[in-house]
């Protein structure tokens, strides 16, 4: 794990809405801490209800977690472009998150632990 990011699991339980719809609630988050950046809960993508994302052709790279591909999710009434994101092969030392998803929170998308 590079210096300046630490990984820990979450004690609590957190969910994800969009749209007022639940997309994923689990007991098994991890939460990122990069630097003084505001920490990331990552879910793992079993506890998310996929059919609600949909792969956009967003990418980003990140110098110390690598290649960071996005989802848009669709809700019954909207579509939120490029609201989450996974790291389908992450940097050497960040491995615990591959398989999970983070999420953007915005007015429209909330993570809160329950």
């Amino acid at each position: 794990m590079t210096a300046n990011i630490k990984i820990h699991a979450n004690a609590g339980t957190y969910v994800v809405r969009a749209g007022g719809a639940v997309l994923g609630e689990s007991s098994n988050t991890l939460e990122l801490v990069e630097g003084d950046y505001t920490p990331v809960v990552y879910f793992p993508r079993e506890d998310i209800a996929m059919a609600f994302l949909d792969q956009s052709s967003q990418r980003t790279t990140c110098p110390f977690k690598g290649e960071a591909q996005y989802y848009n999710i669709v809700t019954k009434s909207t579509t939120i472009e490029n609201a989450a994101w996974s790291y389908e092969d992450p940097a050497s030392g960040l491995e615990q998150i591959k398989g999970y998803l983070a999420f953007h929170a915005s007015p429209q998308l909330a993570i809160e632990e329950l």
